[in-house]
């Protein structure tokens, strides 16, 4: 037994020497602020389920990105909330799009941030599924044309990074394919590789106004109790040309965090999502727990688990405890 040469305590014993032994480092660089764009000007709706958050439009949507570079936030990723929705969503790739705008006015004003867009279909779908609807079921393979040109018309208005959430099969590699076709092979692909059917979502699915009106979205994202069809998602994604890969959630995933960390090279993000972050507020709200704290441990967790970047709408707040810029 090596107790009592070894004490666990002695290096707990003051601040300085737990920050000198500490094993998991949670920076600034780490985080992504998402960010939900709408039409109209001086828009700022609140987001109910998730207290701090709005849907902006654009003239807002560029002061946010200013607030998140300004506390040194190195990216933020857009979804869009259209002005129309039809069967096939094309206003999903449409040159002066909600997010393509978006993406113009944010990369003029804050050139320096780097701004990732969401591609899928739900939010401009009038079904709220992720791909083309064909006699009451996902085709997957007509999907793929649309989101490739989804992920082109955002890399045209000045994307720095693409990161298709649909779940289709193999539209990483359409994705791929299409921007090098146009010229745009230096776009990177932040790959949802790894997105479970989950009901963390649900917050989110109000602020986007992307809840499928049939059906749910079983078919095409992953069952929450299986483990090794990650690492089949991830490799595939792999050697279709991703340059990031995924895992969405993240909190009630983070032995799969683990488990594909140890299976892929590529830099690792995770998705700590509105459910996720709904909770912690929510019961901060009420005095239950410290949330700021629990923000904090809920981010290191994720850290810890081998994620490299994390999508979090407590961006901001935590830029903020971590010192900023």
């Amino acid at each position: 037994m090596l107790f009592p040469q070894y004490r666990g305590r002695r290096m707990r014993a003051s601040s300085a020497l737990r920050r000198m032994v500490r094993e998991t480092s949670l920076s600034v660089n780490d985080l992504i602020l998402p960010l939900f764009a709408i039409g109209g000007k001086g828009v700022k709706n609140p987001i109910e389920s998730m207290p701090g958050h709005f849907q902006y439009s654009v003239d807002n949507i560029v002061r946010a990105a200013k607030e998140a570079y300004d506390l040194g936030i190195p990216s933020i990723m857009l979804f869009g909330i259209p002005d129309r929705k039809d069967p096939l969503g094309t206003s999903a790739y449409d040159k002066n799009g909600i997010v393509q705008k978006a993406v113009r006015e944010v990369k003029n004003k804050v050139p320096e941030l780097a701004v990732i867009t969401d591609v899928c279909l739900c939010q401009y779908t009038d079904h709220g599924h992720c791909g083309v609807v064909e006699k009451g079921k996902i085709d997957n393979d007509m999907s793929l044309d649309l989101l490739a040109r989804i992920a082109v018309s955002h890399a045209k208005a000045g994307a720095d990074m693409v990161a298709p959430s649909d779940m289709m099969d193999g539209r990483v590699g359409e994705i791929r394919e299409a921007l090098d076709e146009e010229d745009l092979g230096e776009i990177p692909i932040m790959s949802y590789a790894v997105k479970y059917c989950s009901a963390y979502y649900g917050p989110f699915r109000a602020a986007a106004n992307s809840a499928p009106t049939f059906g749910d979205r079983r078919t095409y994202q992953m069952d929450p109790a299986n483990v090794l069809e990650a690492i089949r998602e991830a490799t595939m994604d792999v050697q279709e040309g991703a340059d990031i890969i995924m895992v969405k959630p993240a909190l009630s995933y983070l032995d799969i965090i683990s488990k594909v960390r140890d299976e892929v090279d590529l830099p690792m993000a995770a998705y700590n999502v509105s459910g996720e972050y709904a909770m912690i507020k929510a019961a901060d709200q009420l005095g239950w727990i410290d949330g700021t704290k629990v923000m904090m441990e809920t981010l290191t967790s994720i850290k810890r688990a081998g994620a490299d970047i994390i999508l979090t709408y407590h961006a901001l707040e935590a830029a903020r405890e971590l010192g900023g810029k």
